[in-house]
């Protein structure tokens, strides 16, 4: 049932033209080879997705479902590359970032996919690793602008908000928890053995000054990870509750793999930052990433 990716784009492109030959010569290629390509996926997927007349071609109500849902997946393949390139190119990059992981993996990407849109020349370099490491490399001068979840910056680094962000407390379906008719208290949170994240993540600070906050007593781990898709994996697969941004489980959540569990009394909004050294004004590539940022932050 897998589609090739050029019949998506090609479907994409028939609904934002309005025609099956300005879409074919758009990408390249001819009328008839497109005309083929889309019956393909017609039988591929066993729907009706273009209507096609003489005054042009235009989507069925399935095909425009079929259709944003293809544009979706077109995006997260832009993200991917891009920041599977930013990546690779690091070493040599002219615009050195690091970020912290929830940051890198839901929104760094298409923010330099955007500066690179504008400026094709730029070579970005990406390094991911958690916030106080993040903090770390731009004190030393080792990048240029950094991007951290963590509730606290070091009063030697300048930082903006850039977006907010909000942790959930999550579950598999079969937990004891989902079956509650009242929100979770803190107390009991903080006296439940939960999958974290490593000493350093901003996560887990998030999740610690909360608590600290509540005065509920402090966090006792069953499992530590390097990362929030082992924490996330290790929920589903049942090892036990985790608390974890909204941008990190928002599909599973959609999807009925995990649940959110209300808490009360407990406060897991946080902000994220980008960072870059105390006293110097941002200039060039990294102020319009920057600015990028401030444009399109998320928010939740």
């Amino acid at each position: 049932m897998t589609p090739d990716l050029a019949s998506l784009r090609l479907l994409v492109l028939v609904g934002e033209l309005g025609s099956i030959g300005r879409a074919a010569a758009t990408l390249g290629i001819a009328q008839p080879s497109a005309s083929k390509r889309l019956a393909a996926l017609e039988r591929r997927f066993g729907l009706a997705l273009v209507d096609r007349t003489r005054r042009g071609s235009a989507l069925t109500p399935d095909g425009r479902v079929v259709t944003d849902w293809a544009r979706r997946v077109l995006d997260e393949l832009n993200v991917l590359v891009t920041g599977a390139e930013a990546l690779r190119t690091r070493r040599q990059a002219e615009l050195r970032v690091a970020a912290s992981l929830t940051v890198a993996e839901h929104l760094v990407p298409g923010w330099i996919g955007e500066l690179r849109r504008a400026r094709p020349d730029v070579y970005v370099g990406l390094m991911v690793t958690n916030s106080s490491i993040v903090c770390d490399l731009v004190r030393g001068g080792d990048v240029d602008l950094g991007f951290v979840e963590s509730p606290t910056v070091p009063t030697e680094l300048s930082a903006r908000r850039v977006a907010s962000d909000r942790l959930a407390v999550v579950v598999p379906p079969g937990h004891p928890w989902v079956r509650r008719r009242r929100p979770l208290a803190a107390a009991d949170l903080a006296a439940a053995p939960l999958v974290v994240r490593e000493h350093g993540s901003g996560t887990r600070e998030t999740l610690e000054r909360a608590l600290r906050q509540a005065k509920v007593g402090q966090l006792r781990p069953l499992a530590e990870f390097g990362s929030t898709t082992a924490v996330r994996s290790a929920v589903v697969e049942g090892a036990g509750p985790a608390v974890l941004s909204v941008l990190a489980v928002d599909s599973d959540l959609a999807e009925g793999r995990l649940v959110e569990v209300a808490v009360d009394d407990l406060d897991l909004r946080r902000q994220l930052r980008a960072v870059w050294p105390g006293g110097r004004r941002l200039i060039g590539t990294a102020a319009e990433l920057l600015a990028i940022a401030l444009r399109g932050g998320r928010g939740t």
